[in-house]
């Protein structure tokens, strides 16, 4: 079997360290692994397949003899170094919103859409956590009776927006608990036991970037301009797992029985609906899998075509890490590396 050289920037964060753990799970055909991060957490110790590694840092040196570079480390990083790597050889699948939208390069869930990884140019871009999670739902349900319109509601984890988040989530909720003041150094209000309905900058629109992302993501992915999409993100008090209330408007009836027979047999979805008793997914009970979940299938009596679902999945793994190294596996499959 053949092996390659991979390189992971951003090895140090929460989800470059899923990445590398995912690598090792699915006993990904490594030759070398190279830990790459910013200068500051260069010299750190990781470890892969029992084996320690010394994180170096990220620069466009580093890149020579890389077959395949998965970034996690955020826009500025990737807009400096991914062109870097793919000079040099390397496929990058990037994590970041650095690339998405490029007409150019492929936005990818391997579940949906991978007949993209094709036309890439040495440029995979990683779609939106919350975006791989509801189109993974959407699309065998657009192969049977075509998606007119769609409405989501997003209650995503504060691992999400990296480690220091997970932290004073932690912290707040003693501090309430106590009594005390909260320490605010990640969100601009405390998160422990508040909601947050803002998720990256709003533009003039009063809408976030989170929820572009998802309208114009979901529309790539699904190969289909026409459908449209309207998202309110928000960030809520939970350590892992993101949740999403999703209505679907469709242009051929699709009553909820057969909507949850073709989701049950669906790449990577699982059906957990069964509310009368008290079946459906929860984020708590979530983190760590790698499926997507879906319950509460209902028709929407408001509409002629309407379905309501609730999906959840990890977003660390399915929504980023795994996601990403399902790409990798594809190319490999697809000899496209």
């Amino acid at each position: 079997m053949k092996t390659y050289n991979v390189a992971v920037v951003g090895a140090t964060g929460a989800v470059g360290r899923t990445m590398l753990k995912i690598l090792e799970e699915r006993s990904f055909p490594v030759k070398n692994i190279l830990p790459l991060a910013s200068a500051r957490s260069a010299g750190q110790k990781i470890e892969f397949r029992g084996k320690a590694y010394e994180v170096e840092e990220a620069k466009p040196s580093a890149f020579e003899g890389i077959d395949i570079a998965l970034f996690s480390a955020g826009k500025d990083v990737s807009l400096e170094l991914a062109p870097e790597a793919v000079k040099r050889g390397a496929v990058v699948v990037d994590n970041s919103n650095a690339f998405r939208m490029e007409p150019e390069v492929p936005l990818v869930v391997p579940e949906v859409n991978p007949q993209d990884l094709k036309k890439h140019r040495g440029l995979i871009a990683n779609p939106n956590c919350s975006t791989i999670q509801m189109v993974m739902v959407l699309k065998p349900i657009h192969d049977r009776a075509r998606v007119k319109r769609v409405v989501v509601s997003t209650y995503q984890a504060v691992s999400g927006t990296g480690l220091e988040a997970v932290e004073e989530l932690k912290l707040q909720s003693q501090q309430v608990i106590l009594g005390l003041e909260t320490t605010l150094r990640v969100y601009p209000h405390r998160i422990a036991f508040n909601l947050l309905p803002h998720i990256d900058v709003f533009d003039d629109t009063g809408y976030s970037l989170e929820e572009w992302k998802m309208v114009r993501e979901t529309k790539k992915i699904m190969g289909d301009e026409s459908i449209q999409v309207t998202a309110t993100t928000v960030r809520v008090p939970v350590f892992n797992c993101h949740s999403e209330s999703v209505n679907v408007e469709t242009w051929e009836k699709i009553a909820p029985e057969e909507a949850r027979q073709i989701l049950s047999k669906a790449p990577g979805v699982v059906v957990m609906d069964d509310p009368k008793n008290t079946i459906y997914p929860m984020p708590a009970y979530l983190s760590g899998r790698d499926e997507v979940f879906v319950g509460r299938i209902r028709e929407d009596f408001t509409v002629p075509c309407g379905l309501n679902l609730w999906i959840v999945a990890d977003n660390l793994r399915r929504g980023a890490a795994y996601n990403a190294v399902r790409i990798c596996e594809s190319l490999v499959e697809y000899n496209l590396v």
